[in-house]
Protein backbone atom coordinates (compact mmCIF):
# COMPACT_ATOMS: atom_id res chain seq x y z
CA UNK A 1 0.00 0.00 0.00
CA UNK A 2 1.16 3.84 -0.46
CA UNK A 3 1.66 4.10 3.52
CA UNK A 4 1.72 8.25 4.89
CA UNK A 5 1.12 10.30 7.25
CA UNK A 6 -0.85 13.53 7.20
CA UNK A 7 -1.55 16.51 9.42
CA UNK A 8 -3.09 19.80 9.52
CA UNK A 9 -2.77 22.59 12.36
CA UNK A 10 -5.89 25.20 11.87
CA UNK A 11 -5.03 29.23 12.63
CA UNK A 12 -5.81 28.87 16.76
CA UNK A 13 -3.06 26.01 16.95
CA UNK A 14 -0.61 28.24 14.83
CA UNK A 15 -1.51 31.28 15.96
CA UNK A 16 -0.70 32.59 12.64
CA UNK A 17 -1.88 30.27 9.01
CA UNK A 18 -3.16 27.15 8.57
CA UNK A 19 -0.35 24.43 8.44
CA UNK A 20 -0.58 21.17 5.81
CA UNK A 21 1.79 18.40 6.45
CA UNK A 22 2.49 15.20 4.67
CA UNK A 23 4.93 12.58 4.37
CA UNK A 24 4.38 10.22 0.99
CA UNK A 25 6.06 6.84 1.41
CA UNK A 26 5.98 4.81 -1.87
CA UNK A 27 7.65 1.39 -3.36
CA UNK A 28 11.45 1.52 -2.85
CA UNK A 29 13.20 2.61 -6.20
CA UNK A 30 10.27 4.39 -7.41
CA UNK A 31 10.79 8.14 -9.03
CA UNK A 32 8.84 10.63 -7.03
CA UNK A 33 8.86 14.54 -8.77
CA UNK A 34 7.72 17.85 -7.45
CA UNK A 35 6.19 19.89 -10.46
CA UNK A 36 4.49 23.55 -10.72
CA UNK A 37 1.11 22.81 -13.01
CA UNK A 38 -0.23 26.13 -14.90
CA UNK A 39 -3.92 26.93 -15.84
CA UNK A 40 -5.60 24.98 -18.18
CA UNK A 41 -8.08 27.21 -20.51
CA UNK A 42 -9.30 24.93 -22.55
CA UNK A 43 -11.73 22.81 -20.08
CA UNK A 44 -11.59 19.46 -22.15
CA UNK A 45 -11.41 16.33 -20.75
CA UNK A 46 -8.60 15.15 -18.65
CA UNK A 47 -7.00 12.00 -19.05
CA UNK A 48 -6.16 10.57 -15.26
CA UNK A 49 -3.90 7.47 -14.49
CA UNK A 50 -6.64 4.87 -15.54
CA UNK A 51 -9.45 6.87 -16.68
CA UNK A 52 -11.13 9.80 -18.80
CA UNK A 53 -12.22 12.17 -16.76
CA UNK A 54 -15.54 14.08 -18.52
CA UNK A 55 -14.28 17.92 -18.91
CA UNK A 56 -14.66 21.01 -16.29
CA UNK A 57 -16.53 23.56 -16.77
CA UNK A 58 -14.09 26.26 -15.75
CA UNK A 59 -10.82 27.01 -15.85
CA UNK A 60 -8.48 24.94 -13.62
CA UNK A 61 -6.14 26.26 -10.95
CA UNK A 62 -2.58 26.62 -10.16
CA UNK A 63 -0.86 23.57 -8.77
CA UNK A 64 2.43 22.78 -7.14
CA UNK A 65 2.57 19.36 -5.85
CA UNK A 66 4.50 15.96 -6.07
CA UNK A 67 3.72 12.67 -7.73
CA UNK A 68 5.19 9.13 -9.07
CA UNK A 69 6.46 9.46 -12.50
CA UNK A 70 4.38 6.99 -13.76
CA UNK A 71 1.18 8.40 -12.83
CA UNK A 72 -0.98 11.35 -12.93
CA UNK A 73 -2.55 12.35 -9.77
CA UNK A 74 -0.72 13.95 -7.10
CA UNK A 75 0.01 12.32 -3.59
CA UNK A 76 -0.31 16.11 -2.02
CA UNK A 77 -0.08 19.67 -3.45
CA UNK A 78 -1.39 23.30 -2.68
CA UNK A 79 -3.06 25.44 -5.58
CA UNK A 80 -3.36 29.20 -6.12
CA UNK A 81 -6.32 29.43 -3.89
CA UNK A 82 -4.52 28.23 -0.66
CA UNK A 83 -6.06 24.98 -0.77
CA UNK A 84 -3.85 21.99 0.29
CA UNK A 85 -4.83 18.32 0.13
CA UNK A 86 -3.36 14.82 0.40
CA UNK A 87 -4.56 11.33 0.60
CA UNK A 88 -3.61 8.02 2.27
CA UNK A 89 -4.27 4.32 1.59
CA UNK A 90 -6.73 2.56 3.66
CA UNK A 91 -8.28 -0.70 3.71
CA UNK A 92 -11.49 -1.37 4.62
CA UNK A 93 -14.71 -4.30 4.45
CA UNK A 94 -14.82 -3.60 1.15
CA UNK A 95 -12.44 -4.92 -1.50
CA UNK A 96 -10.87 -2.69 -3.76
CA UNK A 97 -9.28 -5.43 -6.01
CA UNK A 98 -13.53 -5.96 -6.86
CA UNK A 99 -13.43 -2.37 -8.57
CA UNK A 100 -13.04 -1.80 -12.41
CA UNK A 101 -10.57 0.83 -12.42
CA UNK A 102 -11.52 4.17 -12.27
CA UNK A 103 -9.44 7.47 -10.19
CA UNK A 104 -7.41 6.86 -7.47
CA UNK A 105 -6.50 8.58 -4.51
CA UNK A 106 -3.87 10.83 -5.69
CA UNK A 107 -5.97 11.81 -9.17
CA UNK A 108 -8.71 12.46 -6.84
CA UNK A 109 -5.78 14.61 -4.79
CA UNK A 110 -4.66 16.68 -8.67
CA UNK A 111 -8.71 17.35 -9.84
CA UNK A 112 -9.61 18.77 -6.37
CA UNK A 113 -6.52 20.88 -6.38
CA UNK A 114 -7.60 22.26 -9.84
CA UNK A 115 -10.92 22.82 -9.54
CA UNK A 116 -11.25 23.49 -5.44
CA UNK A 117 -11.35 27.31 -4.47
CA UNK A 118 -11.69 26.18 -0.49
CA UNK A 119 -11.16 22.76 1.52
CA UNK A 120 -15.53 22.85 1.63
CA UNK A 121 -15.75 22.35 -2.39
CA UNK A 122 -12.66 19.94 -2.57
CA UNK A 123 -14.61 17.27 -0.25
CA UNK A 124 -17.73 17.83 -2.37
CA UNK A 125 -15.83 18.05 -5.91
CA UNK A 126 -13.77 14.20 -4.80
CA UNK A 127 -17.21 12.86 -3.51
CA UNK A 128 -19.08 14.02 -6.97
CA UNK A 129 -16.18 12.49 -9.07
CA UNK A 130 -16.51 9.19 -6.51
CA UNK A 131 -20.53 9.13 -7.61
CA UNK A 132 -20.03 9.65 -11.15
CA UNK A 133 -16.77 8.28 -12.20
CA UNK A 134 -15.57 6.23 -9.26
CA UNK A 135 -12.66 5.12 -7.79
CA UNK A 136 -10.15 2.16 -8.37
CA UNK A 137 -7.26 1.10 -10.01
CA UNK A 138 -3.70 0.20 -8.89
CA UNK A 139 -2.02 2.85 -6.96
CA UNK A 140 1.60 1.12 -8.00
CA UNK A 141 3.24 0.89 -11.11
CA UNK A 142 3.14 -2.59 -12.27
CA UNK A 143 1.19 -5.65 -11.30
CA UNK A 144 -2.40 -4.38 -9.32
CA UNK A 145 -2.53 -2.95 -6.24
CA UNK A 146 -5.98 -0.84 -5.94
CA UNK A 147 -7.22 0.86 -2.53
CA UNK A 148 -9.38 2.96 -1.15
CA UNK A 149 -8.53 6.59 0.06
CA UNK A 150 -8.59 9.05 3.34
CA UNK A 151 -8.14 12.32 2.23
CA UNK A 152 -6.68 15.82 4.53
CA UNK A 153 -8.24 19.00 2.97
CA UNK A 154 -7.41 21.96 4.12
CA UNK A 155 -7.36 25.88 3.29
CA UNK A 156 -6.33 29.41 5.39
CA UNK A 157 -9.96 28.82 7.44
CA UNK A 158 -11.01 25.45 7.75
CA UNK A 159 -10.00 21.74 7.27
CA UNK A 160 -11.86 18.29 6.45
CA UNK A 161 -11.07 14.33 6.90
CA UNK A 162 -12.83 12.54 3.95
CA UNK A 163 -12.93 8.59 4.18
CA UNK A 164 -13.89 6.30 2.13
CA UNK A 165 -14.37 2.54 1.20
CA UNK A 166 -15.76 2.34 -2.08
CA UNK A 167 -18.48 4.52 -2.99
CA UNK A 168 -19.13 4.95 0.80
CA UNK A 169 -17.66 8.51 2.37
CA UNK A 170 -17.51 10.11 5.53
CA UNK A 171 -16.79 13.58 6.29
CA UNK A 172 -15.02 14.97 9.44
CA UNK A 173 -14.37 18.45 10.26
CA UNK A 174 -11.25 19.57 11.89
CA UNK A 175 -11.36 21.65 15.05
CA UNK A 176 -8.01 22.54 15.78
CA UNK A 177 -5.60 20.01 14.47
CA UNK A 178 -5.86 16.75 12.93
CA UNK A 179 -3.83 13.52 12.22
CA UNK A 180 -4.31 10.69 9.61
CA UNK A 181 -2.83 7.93 8.42
CA UNK A 182 -3.42 4.73 7.27
CA UNK A 183 -6.83 3.12 8.36
CA UNK A 184 -9.94 4.92 9.00
CA UNK A 185 -10.11 7.36 11.80
CA UNK A 186 -13.68 8.73 11.81
CA UNK A 187 -15.29 7.04 14.76
CA UNK A 188 -18.47 6.37 13.06
CA UNK A 189 -17.06 5.19 9.84
CA UNK A 190 -14.19 3.14 11.55
CA UNK A 191 -16.89 1.36 13.37
CA UNK A 192 -18.60 -0.45 10.29
CA UNK A 193 -15.25 -0.29 7.51
CA UNK A 194 -12.40 -0.94 9.62
CA UNK A 195 -10.66 -3.88 7.86
CA UNK A 196 -10.61 -6.83 10.15
CA UNK A 197 -7.58 -8.25 9.17
CA UNK A 198 -5.22 -5.16 8.63
CA UNK A 199 -1.91 -4.65 11.25
CA UNK A 200 -3.06 -1.37 11.89
CA UNK A 201 -2.03 -1.74 15.73
CA UNK A 202 1.85 -2.18 14.60
CA UNK A 203 2.07 -0.23 11.19
CA UNK A 204 -0.07 2.56 11.35
CA UNK A 205 -1.65 3.36 15.33
CA UNK A 206 2.40 4.28 16.42
CA UNK A 207 2.79 6.54 13.71
CA UNK A 208 -0.23 8.06 13.95
CA UNK A 209 0.14 8.62 17.66
CA UNK A 210 3.53 10.16 17.06
CA UNK A 211 1.54 12.46 14.98
CA UNK A 212 -0.82 13.35 17.51
CA UNK A 213 1.79 13.96 20.52
CA UNK A 214 3.98 16.43 17.82
CA UNK A 215 0.38 18.40 17.16
CA UNK A 216 0.43 18.70 20.76
CA UNK A 217 2.82 21.06 20.95
CA UNK A 218 1.74 25.00 21.08
CA UNK A 219 1.90 26.79 18.60
CA UNK A 220 2.18 24.09 16.22
CA UNK A 221 5.41 25.41 13.29
CA UNK A 222 6.61 24.82 10.08
CA UNK A 223 10.23 23.72 12.00
CA UNK A 224 8.44 21.28 14.16
CA UNK A 225 6.47 19.86 11.07
CA UNK A 226 9.79 19.41 9.51
CA UNK A 227 11.40 17.44 12.56
CA UNK A 228 8.40 15.63 12.79
CA UNK A 229 8.43 14.06 9.60
CA UNK A 230 11.78 13.69 9.59
CA UNK A 231 11.63 11.27 12.28
CA UNK A 232 11.88 7.78 13.08
CA UNK A 233 9.00 7.68 16.04
CA UNK A 234 6.52 4.82 15.46
CA UNK A 235 6.14 1.19 15.38
CA UNK A 236 9.14 -2.00 14.84
CA UNK A 237 10.14 -2.50 11.59
CA UNK A 238 11.10 0.34 9.80
CA UNK A 239 7.56 1.55 10.13
CA UNK A 240 8.36 4.51 11.39
CA UNK A 241 6.94 8.59 10.13
CA UNK A 242 10.40 9.07 8.11
CA UNK A 243 10.32 5.65 6.74
CA UNK A 244 14.62 5.61 5.51
CA UNK A 245 14.97 1.62 5.93
CA UNK A 246 18.27 -0.08 4.69
CA UNK A 247 16.13 -3.53 3.76
CA UNK A 248 15.74 -4.00 0.15
CA UNK A 249 12.36 -6.34 0.69
CA UNK A 250 10.78 -3.24 2.65
CA UNK A 251 7.61 -2.85 1.22
CA UNK A 252 7.90 1.79 1.59
CA UNK A 253 9.88 3.95 1.82
CA UNK A 254 9.74 7.89 1.85
CA UNK A 255 9.76 9.05 -0.93
CA UNK A 256 8.49 12.39 -0.58
CA UNK A 257 7.49 15.36 2.30
CA UNK A 258 5.90 18.64 2.23
CA UNK A 259 4.73 21.33 4.87
CA UNK A 260 2.81 23.96 3.49
CA UNK A 261 1.64 27.72 5.19
CA UNK A 262 -1.74 28.33 3.40
CA UNK A 263 -2.44 32.03 3.46
CA UNK A 264 -5.79 34.01 2.60
CA UNK A 265 -4.27 37.22 1.15
CA UNK A 266 -0.72 35.89 0.30
CA UNK A 267 0.73 33.42 -1.36
CA UNK A 268 0.98 30.44 0.03
CA UNK A 269 4.85 29.11 1.28
CA UNK A 270 5.13 25.48 0.21
CA UNK A 271 8.28 23.65 1.57
CA UNK A 272 9.08 20.53 -0.01
CA UNK A 273 11.68 17.70 -0.85
CA UNK A 274 12.00 14.57 -2.61
CA UNK A 275 13.47 11.49 -1.23
CA UNK A 276 14.11 10.95 2.80
CA UNK A 277 12.96 13.68 5.20
CA UNK A 278 15.96 12.84 7.58
CA UNK A 279 18.73 13.34 5.03
CA UNK A 280 16.98 15.92 2.76
CA UNK A 281 16.38 19.34 2.86
CA UNK A 282 13.17 20.99 2.60
CA UNK A 283 13.03 24.14 -0.73
CA UNK A 284 10.49 26.40 -0.59
CA UNK A 285 8.12 27.72 -3.13
CA UNK A 286 5.18 30.23 -3.43
CA UNK A 287 2.10 30.18 -4.84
Amino acid sequence: MGVCDLLCALPGATGASTLFAKNSDRPPGEIQVFEQFPPRRDRSGTAATWVEVPEHPADTLAVVGSRPSWGWGLEHGVNEAGVAAGNASIYTTADPRRAPDGLTGMDLVRLALERAATSTAAVEIIGDLISTVGQGGSGHEGGRRPYWSSFLLADPQRAYVLETSDAEMAVESVVDVRSISNRTTIASFDAVHRHPRQPVEVRVDPRLAASVRAMAARPVDVAGLQAHLSSHEGGPGGWTICMHVDDPDHREVTAASMVAELHAAAPSVVHYLVGHPCTGRYETTEI
